[in-house]
Parts: C-alpha cells; structure tokens; sequence
C-alpha cells in the first residue's frame, strides 16, 4: 500500500481573534483602574478666577500642602508620604540641580493656615526655586 504525500500550503494568514481577545480585558481593566488614579494627595484647593498656566514639556514640581499644614512632594520616595522641612528642600533641591526650568507648584489646602503655605514658598525658594506658582481650581467647582 503506497502512502500518498500531500503537501501542506503555508498559510498566510494569521488568526487575530486571541489578540482581540487580549485588548478587549485591557481595555477593561484600564476603564475599571483610571478613576482609582488619583495624583498627589487629596487637597481641598482654594478657588480664584485666574488664567489657567500653558501646557509644560517637563512634569512640574508640585508641592502639597494639607488641612493639618503637611508637607507632600510628588517625586522621591512615596508622594503621598508626609516629608519634613528639610527632606523638602533636599528633595526639591536635587530636582532643580538636574532641571534647572523645572517649574515648581504649590498646592495649598483652601483650610490650612496662610503662614504655613508662605512657610512652604520659602522652603522652595531655599532649595533654589527662582519662580514658585500657586495651583487653584477655578471658580464655581
């Protein structure tokens, strides 16, 4: 009995289903753990009627103040650990020496005391900050 060989094409097609498969649970995912991300820690900010800043090329330095006059810095370590005075200034510091346009933001709790907002101003001013912004959200929000 003589076996016949039959020769198998290649196939040029490549089966997209289990990619679709893949992208479409990302996709879930994604849409389930957005509104969980939340940057920074959570600030009542004040509100003021004021030109919102141009897009920056460089992720500011945003420092957070909260109800109880907590310092928060977003880079280094945990951003939502509270930091001392002087992890801040070294911090911010080190951030200005290798981004000297880096701009430098503070976000000040709308119920914390004014001296502790100032406090924290001159901080970055110490750590070599030539200009520092306040963030506030607009009015009626």
């Amino acid at each position: 009995m003589a076996r016949q060989r039959i020769k198998k094409k290649p196939m040029g097609e490549i089966n997209v289903v289990p990619y679709i498969d893949v992208m479409l649970v990302m996709l879930v995912i994604f849409m389930i753990t957005a509104p969980l991300l939340n940057q920074g820690v959570d600030v009542e900010l004040p509100q003021a009627d004021a030109e919102p800043m141009d897009e920056q090329q460089q992720e500011p330095l945003v420092l957070s103040v909260d109800a109880e006059g907590r310092y928060f810095l977003n880079v280094g370590g945990d951003p939502e650990a509270a930091i001392d005075a002087e992890a801040l200034v070294l911090r911010a510091a080190a951030v200005l020496r290798q981004r000297p346009k880096t701009p430098v933001l503070v976000r000040g709790d709308a119920h914390v005391d004014y001296g502790r907002v100032v406090a924290a101003m001159a901080l970055l001013q110490q750590a070599g900050a030539p200009k520092v912004g306040l963030v506030t959200e607009p009015e009626g929000n």
